[in-house]
């Protein structure tokens, strides 16, 4: 295990039995609560950035906006949110998608992505790859490449990185820890 790694498992709090019983919740907030820990963070993000070649990091709804801004101002690249429907103000591209119980769709601005730009998805957390892959969706319809998604935690169990993979037409999937 790297330095990086054991600083951010570290700061990692699991939560048994939240938000239902039999879920261990892992809770990032004393990690973004600690400066040494989110600096690290954000740089190892930043430079996923950087190798793709990203112009631009889309932030997923809530807690990919609290990543995704600092790795973008961090690697000189402008930060797009994808918000949940509704959210935002003016034109829109949304895309839905299926969840474990239900759907849900989410939206980006049409004009903060164009054909010449390359971006690179940030999250918390890739659990089933559901958001992240409509995410990369909306990319594509928006007229920009995906880059790839850089996540810090992946729940390898839950089959994300399996489902993303055609979405991501042979871009990166870098996850910081795996459990």
């Amino acid at each position: 295990m790297t330095d990086i790694e054991e600083l951010l498992l570290s700061r990692i709090r699991d939560v048994a039995d939240y938000p239902e019983p039999g879920v261990m919740f892992k809770d990032i907030t004393p990690l973004l609560a600690d400066p040494a820990a989110f600096t690290a963070l954000t740089d190892a993000l930043a430079q996923v950035a950087e190798r793709t070649n990203a112009t631009k990091v889309v932030g997923l709804e809530a807690r990919g906006f609290i990543l995704g801004a600092p790795v973008a101002v961090r690697a000189g690249l402008g930060f797009i949110p994808v918000r949940k429907a509704g959210k935002l103000p003016g034109a829109t591209l949304s895309q839905a998608y299926d969840l474990e119980y239900g759907s849900a769709e989410i939206e980006v601005h049409a004009e903060d992505l164009t054909g010449a730009d390359r971006v690179l998805v940030v999250d918390d957390v890739l659990a089933t790859g559901g958001t992240a892959e409509a995410s990369l969706q909306l990319i594509r319809r928006a007229g920009a490449e995906p880059a790839g998604v850089a996540v810090l935690m992946e729940l390898g169990f839950l089959g994300g990185r399996a489902r993303l993979e055609p979405s991501l037409a042979g871009a990166p999937l870098e996850s910081l820890l795996k459990v």
